[in-house]
């Protein structure tokens, strides 16, 4: 960023975080979202994920500075330099993926997931599953807790819990993980391009509910869930060029 760009402050609701946002307003100044060139979110990465989905699609960057318990999509907090930092940041260009969902009511709910989208059973019973992918049956029945398909910025949370693997920036690449897989035993997830489109069909319905999430919009009572990349739709990360999330992600790797 060449000039000093207009700024739109968020914050998640802790004291230490409406604090920053408060100290940073008064010296820098303030536009409301739709103005923006620039969003500087205070917080976490759930806070961060929470911003994306609010400016899907207008193509507003977003520089996070890390107030939370978790910031792995945050930088460094510090003020004392953040117009130098926003004019020397390097932007990372991510695309969400689009969930369809229908219920046994006959619904059909639509969301966006940055990180991911996860099925879930919902009472003791396994949740047994079937999955496509661009049309074609690859697994007729996976009986297990759940399943998920991540992007790459979202390898690194939940799916990088369930054992899937860290997929890097820029891969062009999803993760498809089961959750605590039953049958069969052996089966642990796929790696798959982009572009790929993925039907999950839960089977046995009434004895079996399952629910589905894409970041934090949950649908319960599932029959099939429709998975693809959302065309059209990205959001854009500002990082520090120190801490660019390219290198998160590659040291991620290497973690004992």
């Amino acid at each position: 960023m060449k000039k000093t760009p207009k700024i739109s402050f968020v914050a998640a609701d802790t004291p230490q975080a409406q604090e920053a946002r408060k100290q940073l307003v008064q010296a820098m100044g303030h536009v409301a979202l739709a103005k923006a060139d620039v969003v500087v979110a205070l917080g976490g990465d759930g806070l961060m994920l929470h911003s994306l989905h609010r400016i899907m699609g207008r193509r507003v960057p977003i520089f996070g500075m890390n107030v939370g318990t978790v910031g792995f999509l945050m930088n460094e907090f510090r003020t004392g330099d953040l117009k130098q930092r926003l004019q020397a940041a390097e932007e990372v260009i991510l695309h969400p993926l689009r969930m369809t969902a229908r219920t046994k009511g006959g619904g059909r709910t639509t969301a966006l997931a940055v990180n991911e989208v996860s099925l879930f059973r919902m009472t003791s019973q396994i949740a047994k599953l079937r999955i496509s992918v661009d049309g074609v049956v690859r697994l007729d029945e996976l009986l297990c807790d759940g399943i998920l398909v991540s992007t790459a910025a979202g390898s690194t949370a939940y799916n990088l819990s369930a054992h899937g693997p860290i997929l890097p920036m820029g891969s062009n690449l999803l993760a498809l993980t089961p959750i605590n897989p039953f049958r069969p035993r052996r089966w642990h997830g796929a790696i798959l391009p982009h572009d790929a489109d993925f039907r999950i069909e839960v089977l046995e319905s009434d004895k079996r509910p399952v629910s589905v999430t894409a970041d934090n919009k949950e649908v319960r009572d599932i029959t099939q869930v429709r998975v693809a990349e959302a065309s059209g739709k990205e959001v854009g990360l500002l990082f520090d060029p120190e801490h660019n999330l390219e290198e998160r992600v590659l040291r991620e790797q290497f973690l004992a």
